[in-house]
């Protein structure tokens, strides 16, 4: 049985996880916003090569970045997966079917 103490650890490990996965969404989002304005910048014809290679140059940074928090994440996503199927095996194991499926029906005919 999981005591409150570690039922608090499962949950703000999933909050890291989870706020590992909104930091990766922010972070692509911006690479996106720097591969088209790098793209813009090339093909205005008065722009400098040297502009054009640094704004490549901050969307490399930025793509190796999001590089290691794609690792970070599938680091973490064993240990939480392992948790998630043994919770769920151990419900299986311990919920009634029948009352379930009374519970269903109930709001069915609701």
């Amino acid at each position: 049985m999981i005591d409150l103490s570690q039922r608090n650890v499962i949950e703000n490990y999933y909050a890291d996880i989870n706020n590992l996965a909104d930091l990766l969404t922010k972070l692509v989002n911006s690479y996106r916003l720097l591969i088209a304005g790098a793209h813009e910048l090339n093909s205005i014809s008065l722009a400098h090569r040297r502009d054009v290679k640094d704004a490549l140059d901050r969307a490399d940074d930025l793509g190796k970045v999001i590089d290691h928090l794609v690792e970070a994440l599938k680091d973490t996503d064993y240990g939480y997966i392992s948790y998630c199927k043994l919770k769920t095996a151990v419900m299986k194991e311990h919920l009634q079917l029948d009352y379930i499926k009374d519970e269903i029906d109930n709001e069915l005919k609701l």
